[in-house]
């Protein structure tokens, strides 16, 4: 098995409502190793932000991204998303999520999975953190969560549907 690494990891477009701002500031507080992959807009505003724990990788390829969320200790996941890919990913990775308790986060990530936090303040966010360090995670089990949402998976089960319910209308 990899390695863990002894940072955290958020990734994504580097707009307002990802709340990277918010990851900095948390992390600013607690001097915790983050590394942020991903660029945007508030790029030069979050680098002014950090501190030296923060590192900031910018736009990199999927499979160098993949390798650094695989040996993270937990992606940080702040924003609210419809669906949210990104849980699953770092998932499938066997690595938890600490998330926003809001949208898609609340279909994927569970208490094996990872940790919520309430509300997209520096308070919840470090509560949130401080909770999960304090907490171990199965990476075979978060593994097996995220592998119930693969494609393969998701296609057998469409297919199963769609026939049972074929199946019910002809016998009506």
């Amino acid at each position: 098995a990899k390695r863990k690494g002894d940072y955290f990891v958020a990734i994504g477009r580097l707009i307002p409502y990802k709340k990277f701002d918010l990851t900095v500031e948390v992390f600013n507080k607690l001097g915790l190793p983050l590394k942020i992959i991903g660029t945007g807009i508030e790029e030069e505003k979050l680098k002014k932000m950090a501190k030296k724990n923060i590192e900031f990788l910018g736009r990199i390829e999927d499979n160098k991204a993949a390798e650094i969320i695989s040996k993270a200790k937990a992606l940080i996941f702040p924003q609210l998303e419809d669906f949210g890919i990104t849980p699953l990913e770092a998932m499938a990775c066997g690595v938890p999520v600490i998330a926003y308790k809001k949208g898609g986060a609340t279909e994927t990530v569970t208490p094996k999975t990872g940790v919520f936090f309430k509300e997209q303040t520096v308070k919840s966010l470090e509560k949130a953190v401080k909770e999960f360090l304090k907490k171990r995670f199965s990476p075979k089990e978060i593994r097996k969560h995220a592998s119930k949402f693969s494609p393969s998976v998701f296609d057998k089960k469409l297919i199963k549907f769609i026939e049972d319910k074929w199946e019910t209308f002809n016998h009506k």
